[in-house]
């Protein structure tokens, strides 16, 4: 071996750790080709292409519409029901997508896992930001419904991000933990759907708060995504913002990504071997 040569010698983490930033930094560019691939891979030979990100919501609206809103006569809040249930569905979607992109992430790149290293995280941060191109093709065609009906969001809408931002910790905390169990207990691949399902009818996508029971609205709150969702239709339909709610949320999202990474670091050392 020529004595001017250089060897690394990658160890296992140790313990409890937080997420690498410096890291993910200097992976940087392997981050954007996951995330690439992750929205070419979607698209491709595709009819519709892009389309299916306007699809999915504004069907989801109409259906929902039809069954809860028109059929069952659910309270909308005063809304229209259809800009009721789509701004449920929106943040919703990328929500569920994400939990189903990250929770398989690792699975997917098994052979990229035994091969070759790079941070772990890279995998479930890139499923994260490549939905984010659904969610904000679906930001369009809300911007057209409330065209339509005449709403015009107020000065609220300047939480926008913050509510963006809870909403990205809040999907990539439970998608690391997702994806960390699941190369474990192949199990959590299939019970997955029905989590996703259960979690949406915990969430007050097609029908108010207001009909949970007021003894257990604290308790419901505890679930991120009700303050998400709630202040989602607040900000973009100019009525008053549920303030308590959204630091929930908040409090809740950081606590989950938390969590999220700290389990995910725990069990990394481990994902080679098994995926």
């Amino acid at each position: 071996m020529d004595k001017n040569s250089t060897s690394i010698i990658i160890k296992p983490s140790r313990g409890w750790r937080l997420i690498p930033i410096k890291e993910l930094v200097q992976y940087q560019d392997l981050l954007y080709f996951l995330t690439l691939r992750g929205i070419k891979a979607k698209y491709a030979q595709s009819i519709l292409g892009i389309g299916w990100a306007i699809i999915q919501p504004l069907f989801s609206a109409v259906v929902f519409t039809i069954i809860f809103g028109n059929l069952a006569q659910v309270d909308s809040a005063g809304l229209p029901y259809i800009i009721f249930s789509y701004l449920g569905m929106l943040p919703w979607l990328y929500f569920s997508n994400t939990l189903n992109e990250a929770s398989n992430s690792l699975l997917a790149n098994a052979n990229m896992l035994s091969k070759v290293y790079f941070p772990r995280l890279v995998l479930p941060l890139s499923a994260t930001f490549s939905k984010l191109l659904d969610f904000l093709i679906g930001l369009m065609v809300l911007i057209g419904l409330l065209f339509y009906y005449h709403i015009q969001p107020g000065i609220e809408i300047l939480l926008f991000p913050l509510l963006l931002l809870i909403l990205l910790s809040t999907s990539l905390g439970i998608g690391m933990l997702l994806a960390s169990l699941s190369i474990q207990y192949r199990d959590v691949k299939h019970a997955l759907a029905f989590i996703v399902q259960l979690l949406m009818y915990a969430s007050p996508v097609v029908y108010s708060t207001t009909a949970v029971p007021a003894q257990f609205q604290f308790w419901y709150t505890l679930n991120p995504m009700v303050g998400v969702i709630e202040n989602f239709r607040a900000i973009f339909t100019n009525t008053p913002v549920h303030w308590n709610w959204l630091w929930i949320a908040l409090l809740m999202s950081v606590l989950m990504l938390i969590c999220g990474a700290l389990v995910f670091k725990r069990l990394e050392k481990t994902f080679a071997d098994l995926a």
